[in-house]
């Protein structure tokens, strides 16, 4: 394992494992774990908002008495705090769901503005940061972004932090806080995670067919997803890339990775411009699956369509809405297809990416499920129902 430094000096491993996405299957996520552990990844990020993370990350590390071997990173759910009593409430079943009398990086979830910041200032959240780092319960703090640059750089400015978390990827460097965010981060001294280094799996298994063999002819042996990682890394302005592993089988395909990682120049880092070019042709919609538009009132799984719409464009129309199928039950007796929506608007008010999603679910209806082919789902779920 590969460390690099956060502002204290701790040596946190480059790779570090997101817990949004554990596994159903609790011996998974256990078996998972442990072999992050084993492999050297030492940095685990979870957070209030991640449902069952933060108890199962706990009693796992607890159950093996690991504890001491790791840093948890988690976040405070700062769009829930009305007051400074939320902030003491919400931390201590943190504390009480990971097992554990104190957490090494606290970050503020999802800071989309300075704005926002302003309100938890207002409401003592600086004061009540003071006290749980002098009190040895808080080590690091820090904070999430989802917003603009110039935004970004407000707060930074703002608040003497540790650390902070961006979206981040070779697709799109200049997306939110982006590679002047980066830099500005660093320039600081503080330590910079990375969040969704493959776009919520879009450029490990996503990629057009000439993108995939672009990479494979510059190196045979790293897979798209070996490239978006190692283009992150090539970054010394990055402390840890966050990735959310589904299963221990990827947990060990990305420790095979950073173990073979070096640093490369120019030439090689053109090739990612020429696989951009062909991204951009075909995705549409730029989703990274992080699920906070769920749930929808009408059932509808918006991160499935909007992921399915990309790929029919990227791996043909066939695979597109075979997924659909699948992802929608629109063939099922109970369908929760996106000509469901009601326009209520409550997933774009939750959505970091700031995406139009019931403009884009119409999209994805229309592509989807044309009217003629709307008899024949109808006839599907009438023969299986």
């Amino acid at each position: 394992m590969q460390h690099r430094k956060d502002k204290a000096g701790n040596n946190l491993s480059a790779l570090g494992l997101g817990c949004m996405r554990f596994p159903r299957d609790k011996s998974e996520t256990e078996r998972m774990i442990l072999a992050a552990i084993e492999g050297g990844v030492n940095f685990f990020d979870t957070a209030y908002l991640y449902p069952g993370s933060e108890a199962a990350l706990g009693e796992i590390l607890a159950k093996h008495d690991k504890r001491k071997d790791v840093f948890i990173a988690t976040k405070l759910p700062s769009m829930l705090c009305k007051n400074t009593e939320d902030f003491e409430r919400f931390f201590l079943k943190q504390l009480h769901r990971l097992q554990t009398d104190y957490i090494d990086h606290y970050f503020i979830h999802n800071l989309p503005d300075f704005a926002t910041w302003e309100r938890l200032k207002g409401i003592g959240i600086c004061e009540w940061l003071a006290k749980k780092t002098q009190e040895g319960k808080i080590h690091q703090v820090g904070f999430s972004f989802h917003g603009t640059y110039g935004e970004f750089v407000k707060i930074l400015h703002d608040h003497p932090w540790d650390f902070t978390m961006i979206q981040y990827n070779y697709y799109d460097p200049n997306y939110q806080a982006g590679a002047k965010g980066l830099h500005a981060a660093a320039a600081l001294g503080i330590a910079v995670m990375i969040m969704e280094p493959l776009l919520g799996g879009q450029l490990a298994t996503g990629l057009p067919k000439q993108a995939v063999e672009i990479f494979e002819k510059s190196n045979p042996g790293l897979t798209p997803a070996d490239r978006a990682l190692w283009w992150l890394w090539n970054h010394p302005e990055i402390t840890v890339v966050v990735s959310g592993m589904k299963s221990t089988q990827i947990m060990e395909s990305n420790l095979n990775s950073i173990k073979n990682f070096h640093p490369f120049g120019v030439e090689e880092s053109a090739i990612y411009e020429d696989v951009t070019a062909l991204i951009r042709k075909s995705y549409k919609i730029n989703c990274t699956g992080c699920n906070y538009c769920l749930p929808c009132p009408k059932g509808i799984n918006i991160p499935a369509c909007l992921s399915v719409y990309n790929t029919s464009y990227a791996q043909g129309y066939a695979t597109g809405i075979t997924l659909y199928a699948n992802s929608t039950a629109i063939i099922t007796k109970t369908p929760n297809s996106p000509r469901l929506c009601n326009s209520c608007g409550k997933c774009e008010k939750a959505c970091p990416q700031k995406i139009p999603i019931r403009k884009e679910l119409k999209r994805v209806a229309k592509r989807f499920e044309p009217l003629p082919l709307r008899p024949i789902f109808a006839l599907i779920r009438k023969v299986i129902g």
